[in-house]
């Protein structure tokens, strides 16, 4: 019998047996029961919790195919997000706001997630903006993977001078007089970006589990159930993923996870994995985390850095022969594999390598796949195919459309990617974000991407030829993305006997105006037959989180995505705000009396600690 039943609403299944019903029930985990009102209720029993969906769309649960989500868990309490703000005078009002609340020696990051095409204004701020809004606290503004500004607070932090030297894989923008002017350029790769973050301050890993947990409350807000995490730079095995390890043991996963083991020493490729090969069976876990192989970085030399930009950079000799070492481990060892490929080109080679070791030691049935493959060409989508492997996409597109029309002209950009040619070839393909850096991980972006062929800023890419239907995208981003956990049996359809993962949500996507899916969330998110997040009138069923910690962060004040304008992001987030986590210090119940009201102590062994929370500084 039923655990929780779900009327009254309107249900679109993705099964093709049975496409759309109006009420679901649950038991066990699982879909129990899918159809109409008289035959899902028959399975009710005096203790069986029945929520009328009041006639809103509900789909199964959003799975991003390419999400950074164990590494952005680790620091999401500390980011200032600028995803979706629609005026660079709203981020920098917030930019202010979150100066004056936060103490010394912390920073104050906007970390990736934004365009200046999505501002009005069409610009990020200057230099002398951020020095003015900000003259004694560090500012850290990550743009894509192009860029970062820093302000005069933040170069005396990580030690710029004149005397710095050019960091390897970047430039210091400097002046007249070759000092640092705060601007740090990806030339030719990101490393100088990365490697001047992590010089700020981190999170204890008591702030990390509770960041983590804001995390994933945050994405199912927005109706995510499911991510593949495709590891990241900075994000080593295992020590990287202790917090996430805790989190599943103590069951306080609310997204289901399948990680992949992202390469971090360039020459020490083959030893990593070997190792880790060692360490973990594929698909080693269970359903809310679990193993899901190799990549997006699987060596050093293959991998082809996508800032629009710049010039088309081409891979080195000797790529072939490091890459295939690796990839000849993975397959003899049935590790399955992703790999990151932008451009046709670096695709080219990779495949060349790929169809090298499947004639040795056969790939057959791994589920390999290409990360973001945006210029890739029809002979590899055939190649692909070939050999059996699928496509992750990502709206990237929508954040960088516009320098990408600019280098290569509007013609080229119709098919970037050619999403239509990858599923008429019959090829899995499985959507996603990339975020949290180089896009928003806000899965209605995406969505929106897919449907309409539009950048954040506005700019028409597609013609009719690339753009998606609404529930074509929709199964995308559901039991496509299943493929490539190897999990197609089990999640994407909301089918009896599979995971009862769906969501409810504020606007039917099916039927509401292109713009207006950008704004879309859920009222109503469940896990395996748990509610894990709920709003307006499904508030009081989902569980209550402890505050943000510290006291201090952006989530505290500002929260994550800012869907429609400013001033309604704000009026929504702090009625979810004040029911879930309530308006007094999380540990102590103070009200006024937390370090964000008062000066920082910034002396003694004391300083970090000190500066984070109550005045009494227990935690």
């Amino acid at each position: 019998m039923a655990d929780m039943i779900v009327r009254n609403a309107r249900i679109t299944t993705l099964d093709p047996d049975n496409p759309s019903a109006t009420a679901l029930a649950v038991a066990g985990g699982n879909v129990l029961a899918v159809g109409d009102e008289a035959t899902v209720m028959a399975h009710a029993t005096a203790g069986t919790r029945i929520i009328d969906a009041g006639g809103r769309r509900l789909i199964p649960g959003l799975n991003d195919s390419h999400l950074h989500l164990i590494r952005g868990g680790l620091n999401y309490n500390m980011e200032l997000r600028w995803d979706g703000v629609r005026t660079l005078a709203d981020a920098m009002a917030m930019l202010r706001e979150q100066v004056a609340r936060t103490p010394a020696p912390q920073w104050v990051r906007v970390v990736g997630g934004f365009s200046e095409h999505q501002f009005a204004e069409k610009r990020l701020p200057t230099l002398q903006e951020l020095n003015e809004a900000a003259p004694e606290t560090p500012v850290f503004i990550l743009h894509l993977y192009d860029r970062a500004l820093i302000n005069r607070a933040a170069l005396r932090a990580v030690g710029y001078t004149k005397d710095s030297p050019d960091p390897p894989g970047g430039r210091l923008e400097r002046d007249a007089a070759g000092n640092p002017t705060g601007l740090l350029l990806a030339k030719p790769n990101a490393l100088i970006l990365y490697a001047t973050l992590a010089m700020g301050p981190k999170l204890p890993p008591e702030f990390q589990l509770n960041s983590t947990r804001h995390f994933m409350r945050e994405l199912n807000r927005l109706g995510i159930t499911s991510v593949i995490d495709a590891g990241g730079g900075f994000q080593n095995y295992p020590e990287d993923y202790e917090i996430i390890q805790k989190l599943h043991a103590d069951g306080e996963l609310t997204v289901r996870i399948a990680y992949n083991l992202f390469t971090q020493k360039k020459g020490g490729e083959l030893a990593d994995f070997d190792r880790w090969s060692r360490m973990l069976k594929p698909l080693q876990g269970d359903g809310m985390l679990r193993h899901n192989g190799a990549g997006e970085m699987l060596v050093f030399s293959a991998a082809d850095f996508e800032d629009f930009r710049e010039p088309r950079p081409e891979l080195p000799q000797g790529m072939e022969g490091e890459l295939e070492d690796v990839v000849r481990l993975l397959a003899q060892r049935r590790w399955p594999f992703r790999i990151h490929a932008t451009y046709d080109e670096s695709i080219s080679r990779v495949l060349d390598v790929y169809e090298k070791v499947n004639r040795e030691v056969p790939f057959d049935g791994l589920h390999w796949f290409i990360d973001h493959a945006e210029t890739i060409s029809d002979r590899n989508i055939e190649r692909v195919r070939a050999l059996q492997g699928g496509i992750a996409i990502q709206h990237r597109m929508a954040y960088q459309g516009e320098y990408f029309a600019e280098r290569y002209g509007r013609a080229a950009v119709r098919n970037t990617p050619p999403v239509r040619k990858m599923l008429n070839a019959g090829l899995p393909v499985g959507a996603g974000t990339d975020a949290t850096r180089v896009a928003s991980y806000n899965p209605w972006m995406s969505l929106y991407w897919m449907v309409t062929g539009r950048t954040v800023g506005g700019l028409s890419m597609y013609g009719d030829d690339n753009l998606l239907e609404r529930e074509e995208a929709l199964r995308l981003y559901t039991h496509g993305s299943a493929w490539f956990s190897h999990e197609q049996d089990r999640k994407g359809l909301l089918k009896a006997g599979l995971y009862a993962d769906f969501a409810l949500l504020s606007s039917d996507f099916l039927h509401v105006p292109e713009e207006a899916i950008k704004d879309i969330t859920s009222v109503l998110t469940v896990v395996g037959g748990k509610v894990v997040h709920g709003s307006d009138d499904f508030g009081p069923l989902a569980p209550v989180l402890p505050r943000p910690m510290p006291d201090w962060s952006p989530v505290n004040r500002f929260g994550g995505y800012q869907g429609a304008t400013q001033a309604q992001a704000r009026a929504m987030f702090e009625r979810a705000h004040a029911h879930a986590h309530g308006t007094s210090c999380a540990v102590h119940g103070h009200g006024k009396d937390h370090a964000a009201h008062h000066p920082a102590p910034v002396s003694g062994p004391r300083d970090f600690w000190g500066a984070l929370g109550c005045l009494c500084h227990a935690f």
